[in-house]
């Protein structure tokens, strides 16, 4: 599946591969409203009921990740073995991936806290590349209590 501009696949897969990474870098810098943004369009569904809109979205990261002294989880999460496919006349694209989070505080050394798979789907329009869906299916779990509050999901 090539770009329908050029010929190329690299532009869409690319465009695809940044939205999974700024999810990261969003959620490790503690960026709640910037996720409500990136997600806008998407439905989100991680331990609990699936969460829709900017606002919703927003909401549940700040109920549900403990943000540290510094303003962020005191995380990174990594994500690896990336699938990326595009249907360029549908304008859809589809990825899996895996996802480590690792985390680290004062009190606690540098360790893995949760490990699992990210189902997405994602939609061009004007142009422009969003997601449409996020599954997260988190199947390890360490020592999340200093990540996650008791009653939330996980992601």
């Amino acid at each position: 599946m090539t770009n329908h501009m050029t010929g190329d696949p690299a532009p869409s897969h690319q465009a695809v591969k940044n939205l999974i990474a700024r999810y990261a870098e969003l959620v490790d810098d503690g960026d709640f409203a910037g996720l409500g943004d990136l997600l806008a369009d998407a439905e989100f569904t991680g331990s609990g009921e699936p969460v829709r809109g900017r606002e919703a979205i927003e909401r549940m990261f700040r109920e549900t990740v403990i943000v540290h002294e510094d303003g962020t989880p005191r995380t990174q999460h990594v994500t690896t073995n990336l699938a990326v496919e595009v249907d360029e006349q549908a304008g859809t694209a589809a990825a899996r991936s895996y996802v480590t989070v690792f985390q680290a505080l004062p009190e606690l050394p540098l360790q893995p806290i949760a490990a699992g798979r990210y189902h997405d789907r994602f939609a061009r329009a004007d142009g422009r590349w969003r997601f449409v869906e996020r599954r997260v299916r988190i199947t390890l779990v360490g020592d999340v209590s200093r990540h996650l509050r008791p009653a939330g999901g996980r992601g």
